[in-house]
């Protein structure tokens, strides 16, 4: 009886001892955030790390895996509680926020108005862990990419290492004025220091700093008269730009050390002087071209002397004569200068000329409305955006990959609806491509603080001339313009 007894005592202790012990999850939040999402959010069949495939792929389980975002972007973005989706799905009352169906958990009671808002101060005062640290900290070497979102006033600015937004940043000088400023365009400065903006409703240029995001100057342009500032071009010492004005026909010369601006013209001085857009410096930095839409032609503008301007003809009597305007939107270079590449909105047509004669070479046919470049030398393809292409179908636009030697385009991909904005990180191998989504296109996932659908991104592999399919971070309204830095 007693050995009985040894041996049920002996099995107990030991079925205790060898209980499987699980060590708590690590979630590195601070605890009262911690207790939110563990208890609401990182639970099983939702936000965690077995179960993210079925929930969008987002992972709560960890502040660090958060910073992850879903299958359509960041859920979190610190310092902005007004585009972290995060608190869109968690809030009830239209009065502290956004409110977006369905309400999270699924199936389940809302969280309190006091844990919303202890989730709205925590994003706000910068999301950080329970250390104290704050994700994406300022790194002078971090790669990013920049989204003008012409609907918003805001750029959205991606680490491109872990591709989703980092930051949101107010630029403009009337935070939230109806109609919005609409940043344009946006270039990183070749000594990649600065980001650069131009509005169509507002007649500044801003630089930012691409290791702060914080505005180091605005530099007034246009002597006082409005303007639609679409473009800028930078010098390759990164000392000036050359900001072109749609509506009156004008250039502002900016100089980034001064903080001054000088403008010209309009051009031409005779004739209709408006709807000059597309601009770039040739090899010298000494001349600058512009072309204008309103008629088949192209304005060099000596940088010097800008009053010895010279008209060049796009539409050359012969073969390649087109009867309608050509209405050229953007130029680019070849790698080398010997040759310089327009498209050609309404014939939807690139056309090539010879830089030192501006001679027609070939005329390329590519997709319907074809607006913007991006260079991939080390591949010698050339990019193009056709915004309005129907090439594939239930879609509106893709882009060309133009061989740059044979001049021929050597494919047509699909992207994303409206694609506009363009360009290439050569340390990715890819292409990114900022998708409007503005006119007809499909809903977004996510509601959007600003009036107006959001957009998104897609990534070309250069390599395959494929579109990335498990990349479309959805951001801001109107994602216009893009830019790298390196």
């Amino acid at each position: 009886m007693k050995k009985i007894a040894f041996f049920l005592l002996l099995s107990l202790t030991c079925g205790c001892k060898y209980d499987v012990y699980e060590e708590p999850l690590v979630t590195n939040y601070p605890d009262n955030v911690g207790k939110i999402m563990t208890d609401n959010c990182a639970t099983s069949g939702c936000h965690n790390s077995t179960s993210k495939n079925g929930a969008a792929g987002l992972d709560l389980s960890t502040w660090d895996v958060m910073f992850n975002g879903t299958n359509n972007g960041a859920v979190t973005i610190p310092f902005r509680a007004d585009f972290s989706t995060l608190l869109y799905f968690t809030n009830v009352d239209s009065s502290l926020g956004l409110v977006v169906q369905p309400t999270m958990p699924v199936n389940g009671s809302p969280i309190s108005i006091t844990d919303y808002k202890v989730l709205r101060d925590w994003i706000k005062n910068g999301a950080p862990s329970k250390e104290g640290a704050i994700m994406f900290p300022e790194n002078a070497v971090r790669r990013k990419y920049y989204v003008a979102n012409q609907g918003c006033d805001v750029v959205s600015v991606f680490d491109a290492d872990k591709r989703v937004v980092m930051r949101m940043v107010d630029i403009g000088v009337h935070p939230g004025a109806t109609p919005p400023e609409s940043p344009h365009n946006i270039k990183v400065t070749p000594d990649g220091k600065y980001w650069v903006v131009v509005f169509l409703n507002s007649d500044i240029v801003q630089m930012y700093s691409t290791v702060t995001d914080q505005l180091v100057k605005t530099i007034p342009i246009g002597d006082g008269i409005a303007g639609g500032w679409n473009t800028i071009t930078l010098s390759n010492d990164s000392k000036h730009g050359y900001a072109v004005d749609f509506n009156g026909g004008r250039v502002a010369f900016v100089d980034f050390d001064a903080g001054v601006s000088q403008t010209y013209g309009p051009f031409p001085t005779t004739g209709a002087a408006n709807n000059l857009h597309g601009s770039a410096l040739n090899a010298t930095d000494d001349t600058l071209y512009v072309t204008y839409e309103e008629s088949s032609k192209l304005v060099k503008i000596p940088i010097a002397s800008p009053g010895d301007y010279q008209d060049v003809n796009l539409n050359p009597l012969g073969a390649n004569f087109a009867s309608t305007p050509l209405k050229p939107h953007e130029i680019i270079f070849s790698p080398d200068y010997s040759k310089y590449f327009i498209t050609c909105q309404d014939v939807n047509q690139l056309r090539v000329f010879d830089t030192h004669t501006d001679t027609l070479i070939k005329v390329i046919p590519v997709g319907i409305f074809p607006l913007e470049f991006a260079m991939a030398e080390a591949q010698n393809l050339l990019f193009v955006t056709n915004m309005e292409d129907t090439y594939f179908p239930n879609m509106r636009g893709s882009v060309s990959a133009i061989d740059i030697n044979s001049l021929t385009e050597v494919k047509r991909i699909m992207v994303g609806w409206q694609p506009h904005g363009i360009v290439v990180d050569p340390d990715k191998n890819c292409v990114i491509v900022a998708n409007r989504n503005y006119t007809g296109g499909p809903a977004p996932h996510h509601a959007s603080s600003c009036a107006g659908k959001n957009g998104y991104l897609s990534i070309i592999n250069i390599a395959t001339l494929e579109k990335d399919p498990g990349f479309k971070p959805e951001i801001s309204v109107d994602p216009y313009a893009i830019t790298v830095k390196r």
